[in-house]
């Protein structure tokens, strides 16, 4: 348990929206997961999978959906158990607030605007005519190139890198190692001569982006590289120059974007997809696991599969997988029984004439 907050169950539903189902003036001191709550816990139930946990957990109550029952349990049903489980944990887990300080140890070049209420830790470095606006925290590592633009109460975990004149919105999340800006990967005559196109453009990303741990955004060749409002992107992504990814997109580990390829609102991406450059990916449309993206997708369809192709076709290819054996021994019975008959046919002619 924190220690810190205790609330009834009344006082938790109406903090969500929910409904008590029970004693509404159990009191709930922290959040643990099902197996592990206790008395005083409550815990939530999101998939109707783990619906049978109801019967041995030893929580003080449950979250769950609107339409879940459990007799003699107290339970606060809400629309989204999940959903609601965020919220909870973030009233009964408040993250400590920084203290607005610029650390003797860390390394401001002339010209850089830092505001009053931001907090940059020592062994971060901040560029010539770079801006760090309200809010933000910088912590150990971060490195800000010149010009680059970091927004209000975004927060830079260490070993982050903005390079020069990348822009930064509001309340964005970079995890550490990620690094902002870097070249995209251009060259003339590849394979030969190798040579180095200047990469001069930027990336931008927009307000209530998270990044997760070494993710790599390249700079535009020319123009932005555009991370736009309410993206999540997982660890370890590569997006590559002039890639424009659509708001509220999810972008699942080990994703590689290709060059100028355009993603709609709300794209889903599942982890080690594989996006050929100059493509077109449609609003809501999603995309399976270890996907490669070879064309177009439509808005609201969904592939899988290497080359990718709709998904109920692939789940049908794959179903023939592990019985592939068995039909190769099968065609190969029917080859040989239709020589056979071949060969009886040829002979009745022979015999014929």
């Amino acid at each position: 348990m924190n220690g810190e907050v205790k609330k009834t169950l009344n006082e938790i539903a109406s903090f969500l929206g929910g409904t008590v189902v029970g004693d509404d003036q159990a009191l709930i001191g922290s959040v643990r997961g099902i197996d592990e709550a206790g008395p005083g816990d409550i815990t939530f139930v999101a998939n109707a999978q783990y619906e049978q946990k109801l019967l041995t957990t030893k929580a003080s109550a449950v979250l769950v959906s609107r339409d879940t029952e459990s007799p003699g349990r107290n339970l606060v049903q809400v629309d989204d158990p999940y959903a609601a489980l965020g919220r909870l944990l973030a009233l009964f887990y408040p993250e400590e607030k920084e203290i607005p300080a610029v650390s003797g140890r860390a390394m401001i070049e002339e010209g850089a605007e830092i505001a009053p209420s931001a907090t940059v830790y020592p062994g971060v470095y901040v560029g010539r005519g770079a801006r760090i606006e309200a809010g933000a925290v910088l912590y150990p590592g971060v490195f800000i190139g010149r010009e680059a633009v970091i927004g209000e109460d975004s927060v830079l975990y260490p070993n982050v890198c903005v390079y020069r004149r990348c822009l930064i919105g509001r309340r964005v999340i970079l995890h550490a190692g990620a690094v902002v800006g870097s070249d995209g990967f251009g060259f003339a005559n590849p394979g030969r001569d190798n040579l180095k196109i200047p990469q001069i453009g930027i990336v931008q990303i927009d307000d209530d982006v998270e990044i997760g741990s070494n993710t790599t955004i390249d700079r535009a060749t020319l123009g932005r590289t555009w991370i736009q409002r309410g993206v999540k992107i997982d660890n370890l992504v590569q997006i590559a120059h002039n890639v424009v990814i659509g708001e509220k997109s999810i972008i699942v580990s080990q994703v590689g974007i290709s060059g100028s390829t355009h993603l709609g609102q709300s794209v889903i991406l599942g982890g080690q997809a594989g996006l050929v450059g100059h493509l077109d990916i449609g609003d809501f449309a999603m995309v399976g696991a270890q996907s490669g993206v070879h064309e177009d997708v439509k808005a609201r369809s969904i592939v899988s599969g290497s080359p990718c192709m709709p998904h109920r076709t692939w789940l049908r290819a794959m179903s023939c997988v592990p019985r592939l054996p068995e039909m190769r021994t099968t065609l190969n019975h029917a080859l040989k029984r239709l020589e056979a008959l071949e060969g009886q046919f040829s002979e009745h002619l022979e015999k014929k004439k």
